[in-house]
């Protein structure tokens, strides 16, 4: 199928207007946004609360009826993931350390993070950084080409790095969860 840009977004018009269930659902979804937006001004926690059960029903709707696609979706997701932690790739290293300094950025600027998440932060964050240091200067030193893996998996030591740096990465969301997890249910109950 040999479709320009214009060609799909034109095919996907035609389909909107080509039944009534896609119609309908064209209006639950605006309607659904309009009052999501209205309640931006108005703050009704009632709104929000009806809006997480319609999107957290859907997800529900999903899993139900069609459980073997996403059992499917999940067991490949799980191996994406298990495939990169052992066979990592230079090229999501170099888009991990590009989202590590936005948050450096981020965590530099923000007043709304404590003084031990920022320093959590940075303590992470500099590490990471001397990683992908030590990974730059090894591969160039010792003439790595970092887009052919299979001479990355020759190396221990830039393997090493990367997995590290992964692993650390990891952590640090865990972390990040809990600790926004901790700070709301503090906030709401304090």
């Amino acid at each position: 199928m040999n479709l320009s840009l214009i060609d799909k977004f034109v095919t996907i018009f035609k389909y909107i207007f080509s039944s009534y269930l896609s119609i309908e659902m064209l209006i639950i979804t605006l309607l659904l946004f309009f009052i999501l937006v209205y309640n931006i001004k108005n703050d009704n926690h009632y709104i929000q609360m009806l809006a997480i059960a319609i999107y957290i029903g859907f997800i529900i709707g999903i899993v139900i009826c069609y459980s073997s696609y996403v059992q499917t979706s999940f067991n490949s997701f799980v191996k994406w993931i298990l495939n990169y932690i052992y066979f990592p790739s230079t090229v999501v290293y170099l888009f991990m350390i590009i989202f590590i300094t936005v948050m450096i950025i981020y965590t530099l600027f923000t007043k709304k993070i404590s003084n031990f998440k920022k320093i959590f932060n940075y303590s992470f964050f500099s590490i990471i950084y001397f990683l992908f240091m030590s990974f730059m200067v090894l591969a160039t030193y010792d003439g790595v080409d970092l887009l052919d893996k299979s001479n990355l998996y020759k190396n221990n030591i830039i393997l090493s790095l990367i997995q590290i740096s992964n692993l650390l990465l990891v952590i640090w969301l865990i972390f990040t969860g809990f600790y926004y997890l901790y700070m709301y249910f503090k906030k709401r109950f304090d």
